[in-house]
């Protein structure tokens, strides 16, 4: 299994990006795939999910609005549009999903907003 985030970045405030995992090593279109972000001395917090054939999704109400997250179930790959990003948006942002009770991680992507 593996889950590799790319598309982070440094952005001024009000600006976007488009952050995007590529999955492999399981069957990806039968899970719900998560993006959770973790700033400095804070702890990981949920960003958004959705579910395996991307029917629903669910958003932090920090940032409903602003995000949203999609998934290409024939490229395997689950990506967070991200806009009129904020300071408080940054940290590094990780997709996620959980298998026969084991989590699994990507390695996490930087995203800095700042002027």
């Amino acid at each position: 299994v593996q889950l590799v985030e790319s598309g982070g970045g440094l952005v001024q405030p009000g600006g976007s990006l488009r952050l995007s995992c590529a999955a492999s090593g399981f069957t990806f279109s039968s899970y719900r795939m998560s993006w959770y972000r973790q700033a400095p001395g804070k702890e990981r917090e949920l960003v958004a999910d959705i579910t395996g054939a991307g029917g629903s999704t669910n958003y932090a109400d920090s940032v409903k609005g602003r995000f949203t997250i999609s998934r290409d179930n024939a490229k395997n790959t689950v990506y967070l549009q991200m806009n009129s990003l904020k300071p408080e948006d940054t940290a590094v942002y990780y997709c996620y999903f959980r298998r026969w009770g084991n989590d699994y991680w990507g390695q996490g992507t930087q995203v800095t907003v700042s002027s």
